[in-house]
């Protein structure tokens, strides 16, 4: 219980608003952006979403009114996209009408490959009509993600790029890191010539550093794209790249679910353990 308790205190910004704010306020006069995300996931019935979902409405609010430089990111699962996948909707589209208002913008995160395509079709549907205040992630590791950053590019959608943090089978995605990297690269590549304002997410320091060339090779402004990080992990990245002129975000988990998201993510796939404890004594 206690190594979850340390790993969730270095990680997580707390569990309440209050404790987030500050951690959100930090950051930004470091120069940071920041996306909030509230913990939380895995939602079987209509209270739990609907409580979730007032909470990011909630959210949006305090953002405006204390005046932070932060955005929003969601599961659908949290929303109830296990419980029907057009309440789901109502309920993100609830939010995101919210982010119009205070001209803000919500980032729809990327589970399990069981709902890569359930939530793209959601996305696509908000994003039809609000196309400036919503956007999704792709993952590298998946085969099919390829084809989903062209469709993305052809679309205008604003996507952030990660690896992907799930256990899943061989036949679905990538098995070997190394396929998975050489993913990420081209489709970084990709997103970083045609997207959206894309986000490359990732603290890999290697593909932070292909990445990086690119941009300069081929003449794209640093305030085209962005850099995403997790907060509490490579530190030292994540300042000499706002040393270097780019522009930063970083992800900020907060809530009463830090321990069930820990020990999941600790528990689903070997990597995430590694990772994490690669990092701890780093800055």
């Amino acid at each position: 219980m206690n190594i979850f308790l340390f790993l969730a205190k270095r990680f997580i910004a707390g569990e309440t608003f209050e404790q987030a704010k500050e951690v959100v306020k930090r950051l930004n006069d470091k120069g940071f952006s920041v996306t909030l995300d509230m913990l939380g996931e895995s939602v079987t019935n209509k209270e739990q979403a609907e409580k979730a979902r007032d909470a990011y409405i909630e959210l949006l609010g305090n953002i405006n009114t204390v005046g932070l430089n932060s955005n929003v990111s969601l599961k659908l699962t949290q929303m109830g996209l296990d419980i029907d996948d057009s309440y789901c909707h109502e309920n993100v589209v609830k939010i995101v009408k919210t982010a119009v208002e205070y001209k803000n913008f919500v980032r729809i995160d990327m589970e399990g490959s069981r709902y890569t395509q359930r939530t793209i079709d959601i996305f696509e549907k908000i994003h039809r009509v609000y196309p400036e205040n919503i956007g999704m992630v792709i993952q590298s590791y998946l085969y099919r993600s390829k084809n989903d950053v062209d469709y993305a590019i052809e679309n205008r959608h604003h996507i952030r790029l990660c690896k992907g943090a799930y256990k899943e089978p061989p036949d679905i995605a990538f098995p070997d890191k190394r396929d998975v990297n050489k993913n990420f690269k081209e489709m970084a590549k990709e997103l970083l010539l045609k997207g959206n304002y894309p986000a490359i997410a990732t603290h890999d320091e290697r593909l932070l550093n292909i990445a990086e060339s690119f941009a300069k090779e081929n003449n794209i402004p640093k305030d085209s794209f962005e850099f995403q990080m997790l907060y509490g992990i490579r530190r030292d990245l994540q300042e000499r790249l706002i040393d270097e002129g780019y522009r930063v975000r970083i992800y900020v988990p907060y809530g009463t679910y830090w321990m069930p998201y820990t020990i999941r993510r600790i528990r689903e796939r070997k990597e995430n353990l590694w990772f994490v404890l690669r990092n701890i004594f780093r800055r």
